[in-house]
């Protein structure tokens, strides 16, 4: 009798055992990257890193929104990137999902060519196009061959972003869809949303350099440049229509010559019936340095901002 109550009691506790196993989930299967490159008509060989939350392969179920970033070789490693400063994307994600103010999200980090090429891909056409003289030949000795921004743009909204829905499991409506950038990489961002407000919703503007060429040659052609931004965008820009723009910049080093530039879109994206606060934000951040660390330093506000 003692033993058959014994047996029972092991087997009860052996039960509830097993029970508390099966209660813990299982740890989230970790991030991890995808590297690939691709040939582009009429643009440089494009490299993409494709990096995917922690959960992605264990969570089969769940599908995620989408971070797009210009200069993708600066995202994740200071290894990879020229100067040994980066983004650290992984972690700044990392950190703000662990604090509930984000969701996870793939991140595709598109890397910019080197060289002349960066600035001929990332330069605004319709920017390009509406200004001479003085301004027309200090672009075309920055670019070195054809403006192909409209080139690049095209090829991420019509080639890369369907092959990553195909590839990935993503949320593809434009809510889910951000596109963000510094300097040359901001403007590339604004122009991106601008264009192309089917495929992109949200926007980090973050140091865009709007100013467009040398900052000391724009500063004296500021009334030229101000109203090819205005008229472009009373042209292309519409309403919000749920879209949201995120406008930054430092005042020390590159940065500190961006608040008139910032300042003058601003009035643009107002003038358009942009709501600041609920369309745009404009944000100014003293004492920030144009590099990686500053930007990453406010990219949490950044993102909370724009993500819902």
């Amino acid at each position: 009798m003692i033993a058959r109550r014994l047996g029972r009691a092991l087997t009860a506790l052996l039960a509830l055992a097993l029970a508390a196993c099966a209660a813990v989930p299982a740890p989230p299967s970790p991030a991890r990257q995808v590297e690939w490159t691709e040939a582009a008509a009429g643009l440089p060989e494009q490299h993409v890193t494709v990096w995917l939350p922690p959960g992605y392969d264990s969570e089969r179920s769940r599908r995620y929104p989408v971070l797009y970033m210009w200069d993708g070789q600066n995202l994740f490693d200071p290894a990879q990137t020229h100067y040994g400063k980066a983004w650290m994307v992984q972690d700044v994600l990392g950190g703000m999902v662990a604090a509930g103010s984000a969701e996870p999200h793939i991140v595709v980090g598109i890397w910019s060519p080197p060289g002349l090429d960066r600035y001929r891909v990332y330069l605004a056409k319709p920017l390009y196009d509406a200004l001479d003289g003085e301004m027309k030949q200090d672009m075309d000795r920055m670019a070195g061959g054809p403006i192909a921004s409209d080139a690049m743009l095209a090829w991420t909204a019509d080639t890369l972003k369907p092959r990553i829905d195909r590839e990935y499991r993503t949320r593809t409506s434009p809510a889910d869809t951000t596109i963000a950038g510094s300097s040359m990489g901001g403007l590339m961002a604004c122009y991106a949303i601008v264009e192309r407000p089917d495929v992109f919703g949200r926007a980090g503007c973050v140091s865009a350099h709007f100013a467009l060429a040398d900052p000391e040659l724009a500063a004296r052609h500021a009334p030229e440049i101000e109203r090819a931004w205005a008229d472009y965008l009373s042209r292309k820009l519409g309403q919000p229509r749920g879209r949201k723009i995120w406008l930054d910049h430092g005042t020390a080093t590159l940065d500190g010559w961006y608040g008139p530039w910032q300042d003058a879109i601003a009035a643009d994206f107002a003038a358009q019936g942009w709501q600041e606060g609920r369309d745009f934000a404009a944000r100014t951040y003293p004492g920030a340095e144009h590099d990686e660390n500053f930007w990453r330093a406010r990219m949490p506000e950044m993102l909370g901002w724009l993500w819902p």
